[in-house]
């Protein structure tokens, strides 16, 4: 195939440079092979009849009339737009773009889809509709992956794809959380479940000493079940378990990852995370002993979950009540062994859950136990309890991850920050407005209550480079600080006008930090503009808020209340990214020109802006310091009310203990979690300190 040949060209260096023109027409070449699949219609307003009556697309002329439609389509299309990529144009037409039901021909340009997305998250409304068409045509906001998929379609999956479910210490909730789970795969949704409630092996069931088979045997239960319920083949399901560090089967459940691990406990696919309070790391400095506790003990004794206890104040009082089964084991030798599990896996995921809920704004209500597949969502949740057959079930709340990202670039080059939050707001709304998960009652009933969101970003390391400012950088840093600073007064602002413009505040948001005005009080106190005068130029032009703008937001939302119990939370961006040609979330890039193997094609992909001048700006995440990295990190996170997505980068030569040092150094940051590990091995050729 003549792109795929364009494509690889660009590796053939010229005068000592890659040729980045032939990934343009490689593009081109791609698109003369669309335009021979795509389906040919008179025009918009035939080809939107025809696909309605043919059940491809919800009938939008319920809702808008003919000129409006027309009028919106022609607008999509006065953007002239143009893939700026090959990875960018075949991700979209190979994973988006609405087919044919034999899949042979095309039935949407990328014009069309974005048609689609904005027509059905504005139900009706022509002047929302307008705003959203501007946004995603200009590039500013990009909907997840679940939202700017299925939007519009007749025959559509659900719009947020990613859960979070609680899980109680009853083979009654196991099986409900089972089935919950595999109705949430069944969907193409990818399911996190807290196991920290379980109670550990060998513990009693009805008195019955060494009953109980402990977590693992429940974890086997659901990764069958993943792989079970799987999309019609489509999509493989996807599941995380998460478990509290100071569990009594903690060893057993990092084991499930390890390489040699027996084949009755492995977990292939299942993600794994570790829940830790801040205690575990105060004793590991200390190079002391940590104990783990039999958690049914814990409840027999106290009356209380250990998950749900704060461990950090009560950690002495388990150690001393004589019924609690417990055992001790070394911190530090704790810390080496996640550390080796992530060498092997890259797993497991850490969860800071005292510096989660310290920053949670809604503690009052309840505290944050777990995350998700991805460790940037952060909300409250609580435990549903399953009766018998033929009596109540009380149920929780469970979660839901309604996400979309602003592209940092386009956001600053137009200027429009301001809006672009406002207008990513409520198309992230209209999302949780319209999202209905009834085979999941506890994720449906925080939905309902929370209204929540999680608004990102992507494209920060482009952004720095295009601008060339190094991602290490103190002016990186200053710049992340007021750009999210910025994004969480917009969202806070557009909440509250929501709120006012419905006369509806969130569940319980009376007892929440924002009523009490206590969320604001950093915002009063420091100036969160720019320091540098190179990042005070990049904002030339550009609203930011003053400590006197957040002293009148603050009195506005103790007026009118908010609608969202929770607004930002940065994930990774993968295939989202390469549609708006983005650099990831605001992850640093791994090399200048990336490698992606789909089935028995290889896609090589240049970053974007990439020349020889900002070519000295895109240094890889592997060559990277990881402590600035955390750094950046940590300038950003108290400005986002939920979780950010954070990998670190290892190579061969990182020891375990360098990695263990960098879990300590990001909980010192106020981090709330680490996600994966990536580990490369270097080569003689790529080894700094081998280089001449």
């Amino acid at each position: 195939m003549r792109y795929l040949e364009l494509n690889s060209a660009i590796l053939q260096k010229k005068n000592g440079f890659f040729q980045l023109e032939k990934d343009l027409e490689a593009a081109r070449a791609f698109e003369e092979e669309v335009e021979k699949r795509l389906r040919p219609f008179p025009g918009p307003i035939e080809r939107l009849r025809a696909l309605i009556a043919e059940g491809y697309y919800e009938d939008f002329f319920r809702l808008y009339r003919e000129e409006d439609l027309l009028e919106l389509s022609d607008l999509a299309y006065s953007y002239g737009f143009r893939f700026p990529s090959f990875m960018a144009i075949s991700k979209f037409y190979k994973d988006y773009a609405l087919k044919s039901n034999d899949k042979r021909q095309y039935l949407e340009r990328y014009e069309d889809r974005v048609l689609a997305v904005a027509l059905h998250l504005a139900q009706g409304n022509v002047e929302r509709a307008r705003a959203y068409v501007r946004a995603l045509m200009e590039g500013r906001y990009q909907p997840a992956t679940p939202t700017f998929l299925n939007a519009g379609r007749a025959r559509r999956g659900e719009l947020v794809s990613c859960f979070l479910l609680e899980l109680d210490d009853s083979l009654n909730s196991i099986g409900y959380t089972l089935n919950t789970a595999m109705q949430l795969s069944k969907i193409g949704g990818g399911v996190a479940i807290n196991l920290s409630k379980l109670r550990a092996r060998g513990e009693a069931i009805k008195g019955v000493a060494h009953a109980a088979k402990g977590v693992v045997p429940v974890m086997k239960l659901f990764e069958d079940a993943f792989n079970y319920a799987d999309q019609m083949g489509q999509r493989k399901g996807a599941g995380a378990v998460y478990l509290n560090i100071f569990h009594w089967d903690v060893e057993e459940f990092l084991d499930t990852k390890k390489i040699n691990a027996d084949e009755k406990s492995r977990i292939q696919t299942l993600s794994l995370g570790l829940v830790v309070p801040s205690k575990f790391f105060e004793l590991a400095e200390r190079g002391e002993d940590f104990y783990v506790f039999a958690p049914y003990s814990v409840y027999q004794a106290f009356g209380e979950h250990l998950d749900d206890m704060d461990i950090d104040q009560r950690y002495e009082e388990l150690l001393a009540h004589p019924a609690v089964k417990k055992r001790p084991l070394s911190a530090r030798a704790m810390l080496t062994r996640i550390a080796q599990t992530q060498f092997e896996s890259g797993y497991p995921y850490i969860v800071y859950k005292t510096n989660a809920n310290r920053a949670h704004p809604l503690k009052r209500l309840g505290q944050i136990k777990m995350s998700n597949l991805c460790t940037e969502i952060f909300q409250l949740q609580t435990t549903s309890t399953i009766g018998d057959y033929g009596e109540g079930d009380q149920i929780g709340y469970d979660i839901s991850c309604n996400l979309g990202s602003l592209n940092i670039v386009n956001v600053m080059e137009s200027g429009k920050l301001r809006e672009s939050v406002h207008i990513a707001m409520d198309m992230l709304t209209a999302v949780s407005d319209l999202s209905d998960v009834r085979n999941a009652p506890g994720v449906r009933r925080a939905n309902q209550a929370f209204h929540s969101v999680g608004l990102g970003a992507m494209n920060l390391h482009g952004y720095l480079a295009k601008n060339r400012i190094r991602y290490e950088s103190e002016e990186a840093r200053d710049f992340a600080r007021s750009f999210f600073a910025a994004v969480n007064f917009y969202s806070l602002e557009r909440s509250m006008g929501i709120a006012r413009e419905r006369g509806v505040t969130f569940e319980g948001f009376a007892q929440s930090d924002y009523a009490t005005g206590a969320y604001f009080e950093p915002y009063l106190e420091e100036d969160f503009r720019p320091r540098t005068e190179a990042v005070r130029w990049l904002f030339e032009g550009i609203a930011l808020p003053t400590p006197a703008d957040w002293a009148r937001l603050k009195a506005e939302v103790a007026r009118h209340g908010l609608y969202h119990a929770y607004r930002l939370a940065i994930a990774p961006t993968a295939s989202i990214s390469y549609i708006q040609n983005a650099t990831p979330s605001i992850a640093p890039i791994v090399d200048v020109v990336e490698t992606r193997t789909y089935g028995n094609a290889t896609t090589y992909y240049p970053v974007p802006f990439l020349s020889e001048e900002t070519y000295w700006y895109y240094k890889s995440a592997y060559h990277m310091n990881m402590y600035r990295l955390i750094d950046l990190v940590a300038e950003i996170q108290p400005h986002v009310d939920q979780g950010i997505s954070t990998v670190l980068y290892v190579t061969s030569e990182t020891s375990t203990r360098e990695l263990a040092r960098l879990y300590v150094y990001a909980w010192k940051k106020g981090l709330k979690s680490l996600y994966y590990t990536r580990t490369k091995n270097l080569s003689v050729e790529e080894c700094l300190s081998c280089a001449v």
